[in-house]
């Protein structure tokens, strides 16, 4: 699975593999993922508008 099908995949932009094995840890990782991905780009969205002032 690419990277890219990865991200869709936790910010809910893709319906998930079925096949994908279902573990109560992975949905733990998966939302802990999801949460570093965002805060990752508001971050960038902060600094961005920081730069450009």
């Amino acid at each position: 699975m690419s990277v890219l099908n990865q991200i869709a995949q936790y910010l809910y932009l893709k319906k998930k593999d079925p096949d994908a094995p279902k573990s109560k840890w992975v949905g733990y990782m998966h939302g802990i993922n999801r949460l570093s991905i965002l805060l990752f780009l508001l971050a960038m969205i902060i600094l961005a508008i920081k730069l450009l002032r």
